[in-house]
Formats: C-alpha cells, sequence, structure tokens
C-alpha cells in the first residue's frame, strides 16, 4: 500500500524501523518538518485524491504537501507499514472560535496509535492540523499536560468526547473535538469532498501553509507570514509581490505549486488580520 522505503527518504528519517516509541517519536517529528501542511488544491478548485497512490504521486514524488486527509492518510499507511496498529478518527474543528460557535460538521483526520510492546498505551497523532501542528506523539492521557518540540499541549475529556487544547499566551485553546469511533477510508471521502469544495468551506477561499521543523514554526495565512523561532523573537510580515510568494513556498515550506506563484497569488486575500470569511 505504501512505498516505505520512498517516505522515509522524503522526510529525511534513515533510523529503525521497529514499531516502537522512539521510532514514533522520530517520524512525527520528520513528517511535518519536511512536508509542509497546504490547501493550494482546495484553493484551486480542487479535492484532493486519498488513494495511496494518488497520495504518494503527490505527497512523495512531489515537493507537495496536503491538508489532513492526506497527511493522516499517508502517516497511518506509513505506521502500518512499520507494525504499527492504528485507529483513524474524525474531529470537529473549533481553533480560534468563540465557545458558542454553532456545532460544525466532523471536517478533521487524526489517529491514534498503539505499539505492540505497549499492550493497553495509546497516542494521539497527528501531522495534518494546520494552524497548530504537532511534531511529536501525545500520550492518551486525559489532563496529562505534555510538552513538546512546538509547543505545550493536552487532551482533555468530556464524557465520550475528548479534545486536543494547546497552550497559547492567553490559555488554553482547543483546537478539535472527537470521540473514539474509528472511521474507515471510504469514510473520509464525503469529508474530503465537502471540506475542498462546499462553498462556505474555509480552504476554499484562504490559503493555508504551516511547517514545524526542531528550530522553527512557519505559518502563512493568505498575505501574512508568521516565523516563530524556537526560543526566539516571533516575525510578521506581509507578502506584497508574487516574487516573494515564490521565495517563501520555495525557502520557507519547500513547496513547489502545481500553478505559478503569480497565479496563486492572484488567488490569495489581501490585507487581512484573519481568515477570509465568504459572506
Amino acid at each position: 500500500m505504501i512505498d516505505l522505503d520512498a517516505y522515509l527518504q522524503r522526510i529525511a528519517y534513515a533510523g529503525p524501523r521497529e514499531p516502537t516509541l522512539a521510532v514514533l517519536s522520530a517520524i512525527c517529528a520528520a513528517h511535518p518538518a519536511a512536508l509542509a501542511f497546504e490547501n493550494i488544491d482546495p484553493l484551486l478548485g480542487r479535492a484532493p485524491l486519498l488513494a495511496p497512490a494518488a497520495l504518494q504521486a503527490k505527497l512523495i514524488a512531489q515537493r507537495r504537501g496536503g491538508y489532513c486527509y492526506e497527511h493522516n492518510a499517508l502517516l497511518r499507511l506509513a505506521l502500518l507499514a512499520l507494525g504499527m496498529q492504528v485507529r483513524s478518527l474524525a474531529a470537529r474543528v473549533v481553533w480560534m472560535m468563540p465557545a458558542d460557535t454553532p456545532r460544525r460538521a466532523r471536517s478533521h483526520m487524526l489517529l491514534t496509535v498503539e505499539l505492540p510492546g505497549a499492550p493497553g498505551e495509546s497516542f494521539l497523532v497527528d501531522a495534518g492540523f494546520g494552524g497548530h501542528l504537532l511534531g511529536a506523539p501525545l500520550h492518551f492521557v486525559p489532563g496529562l499536560v505534555q510538552h513538546t518540540p512546538g509547543g505545550t499541549e493536552r487532551i482533555t475529556q468530556d464524557g465520550d468526547t475528548f479534545a486536543l487544547e494547546a497552550a497559547l499566551p492567553a490559555g488554553w485553546a482547543p483546537a478539535y473535538r472527537f470521540t473514539l469511533e474509528a472511521q474507515a477510508p471510504v469514510d473520509y471521502e464525503p469529508l474530503n469532498w465537502f471540506t475542498a469544495t462546499h462553498p462556505t468551506s474555509f480552504f476554499r477561499h484562504n490559503l493555508r501553509l504551516e511547517r514545524l521543523t526542531p528550530t522553527l514554526r512557519a505559518g502563512l495565512l493568505n498575505d501574512r507570514l508568521t516565523l516563530r523561532p524556537m526560543g526566539g523573537t516571533v516575525q510578521v510580515r506581509r507578502l506584497e509581490l508574487a516574487d516573494e510568494l515564490a521565495q517563501v513556498l520555495d525557502q520557507v515550506f519547500n513547496l513547489q505549486p502545481p500553478v505559478s506563484a503569480a497565479a496563486l497569488f492572484e488567488r490569495v486575500p489581501r490585507g487581512l488580520d484573519g481568515a477570509f470569511v465568504p459572506a
């Protein structure tokens, strides 16, 4: 189902291949460092393909990334090939939304992983949440505060519902809420189609890029580039020209888009402090 050698080469991982926590942690760090989160295809009006061959052709054979369904579907295949037990889940995104926002449809894919040598212990794994990429597996222990290379996170629980939360300067912010109901690959097809094509979808109207390396969390929302060096000063600037976007795609996000930077830049809302929300 996956060319494991090609995947590991793409994420620059050359370590052991046993189903251990050390290997899982290394891959969870290497994946978002090499493969950027990006929604270029939905912004261009294209629904990404989720078949294994399509994922490998785009994310491995090209200098492309993808959004949650692509990243986590590819990561799932790799972890299964390494002998790990993987469950696919679906979540409702609540990131940066007011607490009274009406309930939204499930639109995010995440994973839980169990290792053969640690039965009963599981980890939340997510390589595709644009806005706050994770660079490590999280012990699935509700309430446990966990420090990862990219920040501080925790899992909370309310009955049968769990939430991933991130520590921000203003306090804990929930990223998404989910249950442990397993999803089959086919279950993501309608979610992917809705997320990529619905007229009100965030990804139809905004360019969101993110990359997480051991030294930097880089994010782009439309024309606003934010660089957060680990332990350094946050840098924010606007991209004024298509040539700037081309440079940022290449040098910051390691991306080669399927159209010219000029064509992509024409679709990007500019001068906003947040995302463009269609009426």
